[in-house]
């Protein structure tokens, strides 16, 4: 009887210890309070935990891109959401990550694309790209990535922000007062669509969003692969009555190269299926599809990419 007992132990210890043996222990990197990251890392972390695929998620506030790239290249994160001019310089080993080295991650998903905008009201008389030269235009603040992506722009039209422009370089909060106020001709901003800040300047000013020539988002693509053309859809701000070419920035989720198949396989078909969950947190998770989120700019995991595969879209993996 003794034996027996001391049997039936044994099992229910080893089922117990197969049980925990068997949950992978998730951390998700995402970003600062008050930034989209962060209620999007909250919800993901709900979702997986009881999504019945044997993972405990947790979500981790961080400074966003550049440190959850870092995160989870050293395995201290397994999911982190970046923007990809982040992920490009980390998967490549450029500019910020030159002193790190290629990092050993791949795509999860594409989230969504943050479009760079060019803002202005029907005051100052700028219809086309090139009636900004001369005028008093907003590239954002200092170092930050509006700055960067508009001086990328620029670049690519033949515009010297120094003496093509009367450069300005505000923060978004500062542009959309100086807009309002006349101050300024025209600012460029760089978030995902709908943006508050072009709504509020809508509010008291009849805006408009003006289109980047053909050639220039061409040029700027094909130097910067992290860039991809894109189409604001016209309605998608009050009086917008045609689509607006533009250029714009993705917002991915990475993995460690080494994490396992069925891991990646079970976390993608999750955050896709429960998009509407998803959105109830961020609206921007209306691009949860199997077409939006396979558009990558590096190799996607593998088991990512027998998802996207199953759903009809082949992507590169690796």
């Amino acid at each position: 009887m003794k034996k027996s007992r001391v049997l039936i132990s044994m099992v229910i210890l080893a089922l117990f210890a197969s049980a925990a043996f068997a949950t992978t222990f998730v951390t998700i990197g995402s970003g600062g309070v008050g930034g989209t990251y962060y209620p999007l890392g909250g919800v993901m972390a709900e979702l997986l935990t009881k999504g019945n695929v044997d993972i405990k998620a947790t979500s981790r506030s961080t400074a966003a891109s550049k440190e959850n790239c870092r995160l989870v290249a050293s395995n201290k994160a397994q999911i982190g959401m970046t923007m990809g001019s982040t992920l490009y310089q980390a998967y490549t080993g450029t500019e910020a990550f030159k002193d790190d080295g290629k990092l050993p991650l791949l795509t999860l998903m594409h989230m969504y694309a943050a479009p760079q905008h060019l803002v202005t009201t029907t005051r100052t008389g700028i219809k086309k790209f090139s009636d900004i030269k001369g005028k008093k235009v907003s590239l954002g603040a200092q170092g930050g990535g509006d700055q960067l992506l508009s001086l990328m722009i620029l670049e690519a039209a033949g515009m010297d922000p120094d003496k093509d422009l009367r450069k300005q370089q505000l923060s978004q909060p500062e542009a959309v007062t100086a807009l309002k106020d006349g101050n300024i001709d025209a600012a460029f901003f760089n978030f995902a669509v709908p943006g508050s800040a072009v709504m509020e300047i809508a509010a008291v000013r009849d805006v408009v969003l003006i289109p980047l020539p053909d050639d220039v988002i061409a040029k700027v693509t094909a130097k910067h692969p992290f860039l991809m053309p894109y189409t604001i859809a016209k309605g998608a701000y009050s009086k917008q009555d045609q689509d607006v070419k533009t250029v714009a920035d993705g917002n991915f989720l990475v993995v460690n190269e080494k994490l396992p198949e069925k891991v990646a396989y079970d976390m993608v078909k999750i955050f896709i299926e429960k998009k509407e969950d998803i959105m109830k947190v961020t609206p921007q998770a209306v691009d949860f599809t199997p077409q939006k989120a396979g558009i990558g700019i590096i190799p996607f995991h593998k088991g990512a990419a027998k998802y996207f595969k199953e759903k009809g879209v082949n992507v590169e993996s690796k």
